[in-house]
Protein backbone atom coordinates (compact mmCIF):
# COMPACT_ATOMS: atom_id res chain seq x y z
CA UNK A 1 0.00 0.00 0.00
CA UNK A 2 1.28 3.45 -0.97
CA UNK A 3 1.92 5.91 1.82
CA UNK A 4 1.49 9.49 0.61
CA UNK A 5 2.38 12.64 2.53
CA UNK A 6 0.72 15.91 1.54
CA UNK A 7 1.82 19.50 2.10
CA UNK A 8 5.18 21.20 2.40
CA UNK A 9 5.53 20.73 6.18
CA UNK A 10 4.96 16.97 6.03
CA UNK A 11 7.11 16.48 2.94
CA UNK A 12 9.98 18.53 4.37
CA UNK A 13 9.77 16.57 7.63
CA UNK A 14 9.88 13.27 5.71
CA UNK A 15 12.96 14.45 3.79
CA UNK A 16 14.68 15.36 7.06
CA UNK A 17 13.47 12.22 8.85
CA UNK A 18 15.66 9.34 9.95
CA UNK A 19 12.70 7.00 10.33
CA UNK A 20 11.77 6.58 6.67
CA UNK A 21 12.79 7.38 3.09
CA UNK A 22 11.06 9.45 0.43
CA UNK A 23 10.59 7.47 -2.79
CA UNK A 24 9.14 10.11 -5.14
CA UNK A 25 7.77 13.64 -5.06
CA UNK A 26 5.13 15.34 -7.22
CA UNK A 27 4.99 19.14 -7.28
CA UNK A 28 2.71 21.69 -8.90
CA UNK A 29 4.63 22.92 -11.93
CA UNK A 30 3.30 26.47 -11.57
CA UNK A 31 4.41 27.03 -7.97
CA UNK A 32 7.70 28.65 -6.98
CA UNK A 33 8.07 29.26 -3.26
CA UNK A 34 10.85 29.12 -0.70
CA UNK A 35 9.50 25.79 0.60
CA UNK A 36 9.36 24.35 -2.92
CA UNK A 37 12.95 25.45 -3.51
CA UNK A 38 14.06 23.76 -0.28
CA UNK A 39 12.27 20.52 -1.16
CA UNK A 40 13.83 20.49 -4.63
CA UNK A 41 17.31 21.11 -3.20
CA UNK A 42 17.10 18.32 -0.63
CA UNK A 43 15.52 15.93 -3.12
CA UNK A 44 18.34 16.56 -5.55
CA UNK A 45 20.96 15.88 -2.87
CA UNK A 46 19.23 12.61 -1.96
CA UNK A 47 18.67 11.56 -5.61
CA UNK A 48 14.90 11.50 -5.20
CA UNK A 49 12.82 11.73 -8.37
CA UNK A 50 10.75 14.94 -8.50
CA UNK A 51 8.01 15.28 -11.08
CA UNK A 52 6.60 18.72 -11.87
CA UNK A 53 2.98 18.17 -12.89
CA UNK A 54 -0.25 20.01 -13.54
CA UNK A 55 -2.17 21.07 -10.42
CA UNK A 56 -5.04 18.76 -11.38
CA UNK A 57 -2.75 15.73 -11.08
CA UNK A 58 -1.97 16.73 -7.47
CA UNK A 59 -5.65 17.30 -6.73
CA UNK A 60 -6.55 13.79 -7.91
CA UNK A 61 -3.77 12.17 -5.87
CA UNK A 62 -4.48 14.08 -2.66
CA UNK A 63 -6.95 13.01 0.02
CA UNK A 64 -7.53 16.56 1.22
CA UNK A 65 -7.48 20.10 -0.12
CA UNK A 66 -4.58 21.44 1.97
CA UNK A 67 -1.78 19.72 0.05
CA UNK A 68 -0.28 23.05 -1.07
CA UNK A 69 0.74 21.56 -4.40
CA UNK A 70 3.16 18.89 -3.19
CA UNK A 71 2.83 15.16 -2.48
CA UNK A 72 5.48 12.56 -1.65
CA UNK A 73 5.41 8.79 -1.61
CA UNK A 74 7.31 7.51 1.43
CA UNK A 75 8.39 4.16 2.85
CA UNK A 76 7.00 2.63 6.03
CA UNK A 77 8.33 3.93 9.34
CA UNK A 78 11.40 2.31 10.84
CA UNK A 79 11.03 1.98 14.60
CA UNK A 80 13.99 2.18 16.96
CA UNK A 81 14.99 -0.35 19.59
CA UNK A 82 15.46 0.68 23.19
CA UNK A 83 19.10 -0.41 22.95
CA UNK A 84 19.71 2.23 20.25
CA UNK A 85 19.73 5.06 22.80
CA UNK A 86 22.54 6.83 24.57
CA UNK A 87 20.57 7.67 27.69
CA UNK A 88 22.68 10.63 28.74
CA UNK A 89 22.28 12.26 32.15
CA UNK A 90 18.49 12.59 32.56
CA UNK A 91 16.42 11.42 29.59
CA UNK A 92 12.80 12.46 29.20
CA UNK A 93 10.73 9.69 27.61
CA UNK A 94 6.97 9.31 27.14
CA UNK A 95 5.13 6.02 26.68
CA UNK A 96 1.82 6.34 24.83
CA UNK A 97 -0.63 3.45 24.99
CA UNK A 98 -4.06 3.16 23.43
CA UNK A 99 -4.33 6.56 21.72
CA UNK A 100 -5.85 5.49 18.41
CA UNK A 101 -7.01 8.80 16.94
CA UNK A 102 -4.36 10.11 14.53
CA UNK A 103 -5.13 13.76 15.28
CA UNK A 104 -4.91 13.28 19.06
CA UNK A 105 -1.67 11.39 18.61
CA UNK A 106 -0.29 14.04 16.24
CA UNK A 107 -1.06 16.88 18.65
CA UNK A 108 0.76 14.90 21.36
CA UNK A 109 3.84 14.51 19.19
CA UNK A 110 3.85 18.22 18.36
CA UNK A 111 3.89 19.21 22.02
CA UNK A 112 6.36 16.55 23.12
CA UNK A 113 8.87 17.49 20.43
CA UNK A 114 8.57 21.19 21.33
CA UNK A 115 8.93 20.42 25.06
CA UNK A 116 12.17 18.47 24.60
CA UNK A 117 11.02 14.87 24.92
CA UNK A 118 13.86 12.57 23.85
CA UNK A 119 11.73 9.69 22.53
CA UNK A 120 8.21 8.32 22.44
CA UNK A 121 7.63 4.65 23.29
CA UNK A 122 4.74 2.70 21.76
CA UNK A 123 3.64 -0.89 22.34
CA UNK A 124 2.53 -1.61 18.77
CA UNK A 125 3.12 -0.12 15.31
CA UNK A 126 0.91 2.79 14.29
CA UNK A 127 -2.28 1.50 12.68
CA UNK A 128 -3.71 4.92 11.97
CA UNK A 129 -3.17 7.25 9.01
CA UNK A 130 0.44 8.37 9.17
CA UNK A 131 -0.24 11.22 6.75
CA UNK A 132 -2.76 12.67 9.23
CA UNK A 133 -0.31 11.95 12.04
CA UNK A 134 2.45 13.87 10.26
CA UNK A 135 0.18 16.76 9.33
CA UNK A 136 -1.46 17.17 12.74
CA UNK A 137 1.95 17.03 14.41
CA UNK A 138 3.33 19.65 11.99
CA UNK A 139 6.05 17.16 11.05
CA UNK A 140 7.10 16.43 14.64
CA UNK A 141 6.13 12.75 14.35
CA UNK A 142 8.82 12.39 11.68
CA UNK A 143 11.50 14.08 13.78
CA UNK A 144 10.72 12.43 17.11
CA UNK A 145 12.51 9.11 17.76
CA UNK A 146 9.88 6.39 18.24
CA UNK A 147 10.75 3.17 20.07
CA UNK A 148 8.60 0.07 19.55
CA UNK A 149 8.47 -1.90 22.81
CA UNK A 150 7.53 -5.39 21.68
CA UNK A 151 8.69 -6.82 25.03
CA UNK A 152 7.03 -4.45 27.50
CA UNK A 153 8.30 -6.14 30.66
CA UNK A 154 11.86 -6.48 29.38
CA UNK A 155 11.89 -2.93 28.02
CA UNK A 156 10.64 -1.30 31.20
CA UNK A 157 13.02 -3.35 33.34
CA UNK A 158 15.84 -2.21 31.06
CA UNK A 159 14.85 1.43 31.58
CA UNK A 160 14.58 1.04 35.35
CA UNK A 161 18.02 -0.61 35.45
CA UNK A 162 19.32 2.49 33.63
CA UNK A 163 17.99 4.68 36.43
CA UNK A 164 14.82 5.84 34.65
CA UNK A 165 11.77 6.35 36.89
CA UNK A 166 8.41 5.26 35.47
CA UNK A 167 5.65 7.78 36.25
CA UNK A 168 2.08 6.94 35.27
CA UNK A 169 -0.77 9.33 34.55
CA UNK A 170 -3.30 7.40 36.63
CA UNK A 171 -5.48 8.68 39.50
CA UNK A 172 -5.23 5.52 41.61
CA UNK A 173 -3.05 6.29 44.68
CA UNK A 174 -1.79 9.34 42.80
CA UNK A 175 -0.30 12.65 43.87
CA UNK A 176 -0.58 15.98 42.08
CA UNK A 177 1.73 16.19 39.07
CA UNK A 178 3.19 19.43 40.44
CA UNK A 179 4.48 17.63 43.53
CA UNK A 180 6.84 15.39 41.56
CA UNK A 181 10.52 16.06 40.88
CA UNK A 182 11.20 15.58 37.15
CA UNK A 183 14.89 16.43 37.35
CA UNK A 184 16.02 12.82 36.94
CA UNK A 185 15.66 10.34 34.09
CA UNK A 186 11.92 9.73 33.64
CA UNK A 187 9.39 7.93 31.50
CA UNK A 188 5.86 9.35 31.65
CA UNK A 189 3.26 6.70 30.74
CA UNK A 190 -0.09 7.96 29.40
CA UNK A 191 -3.03 5.76 28.39
CA UNK A 192 -5.82 6.31 25.91
CA UNK A 193 -9.40 7.37 26.69
CA UNK A 194 -10.95 3.88 26.46
CA UNK A 195 -8.83 1.65 28.68
CA UNK A 196 -6.09 3.80 30.17
CA UNK A 197 -2.81 2.07 30.91
CA UNK A 198 -2.55 -1.71 30.86
CA UNK A 199 -1.39 -3.70 33.87
CA UNK A 200 1.74 -4.68 31.94
CA UNK A 201 2.80 -1.01 32.11
CA UNK A 202 1.28 0.22 35.37
CA UNK A 203 2.84 -2.50 37.52
CA UNK A 204 6.28 -1.00 36.82
CA UNK A 205 5.19 2.46 37.92
CA UNK A 206 7.21 4.25 40.62
CA UNK A 207 4.60 6.98 41.10
CA UNK A 208 1.09 7.76 39.84
CA UNK A 209 0.20 11.38 39.11
CA UNK A 210 -2.95 13.33 38.32
CA UNK A 211 -3.66 16.79 36.92
CA UNK A 212 -5.53 18.94 39.46
CA UNK A 213 -8.53 20.97 38.26
CA UNK A 214 -9.50 24.49 39.25
CA UNK A 215 -13.18 23.53 39.18
CA UNK A 216 -15.38 20.56 40.14
CA UNK A 217 -15.25 19.22 36.56
CA UNK A 218 -15.44 15.40 36.66
CA UNK A 219 -14.42 14.37 33.17
CA UNK A 220 -10.97 13.54 31.85
CA UNK A 221 -8.94 15.81 29.62
CA UNK A 222 -8.07 14.56 26.16
CA UNK A 223 -4.85 12.56 26.04
CA UNK A 224 -3.11 15.25 23.98
CA UNK A 225 -4.12 17.97 26.49
CA UNK A 226 -2.91 15.89 29.45
CA UNK A 227 0.38 15.15 27.70
CA UNK A 228 0.86 18.86 26.95
CA UNK A 229 0.33 19.89 30.57
CA UNK A 230 2.68 17.25 31.97
CA UNK A 231 5.36 17.74 29.31
CA UNK A 232 5.57 21.46 29.98
CA UNK A 233 5.81 20.94 33.72
CA UNK A 234 8.82 18.72 32.98
CA UNK A 235 10.24 21.48 30.78
CA UNK A 236 9.51 24.16 33.41
CA UNK A 237 11.37 22.27 36.12
CA UNK A 238 14.33 21.58 33.84
CA UNK A 239 14.73 25.10 32.42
Amino acid sequence: MKILFEGTISVKAALESRCRQVKQIWMDETKKTKDFGYILTIAQKLNIDVERVDAEVINKMAKGKTHGGVIAEVTERRYLRIQDFDFGEKPFFVLIEGIEDAYNLGYSFRTLYAAGCNAVFVLQPFHNDEMILSKSSAGASEKMPVVLLRDVEGGLKYLIDKGVRVICADRKDAIEMYDVDYQTGILIAVGGPKRGLSQSVSRFCNQNIYIPYATDYRNSLSASSAISIIAYEVYRQRR
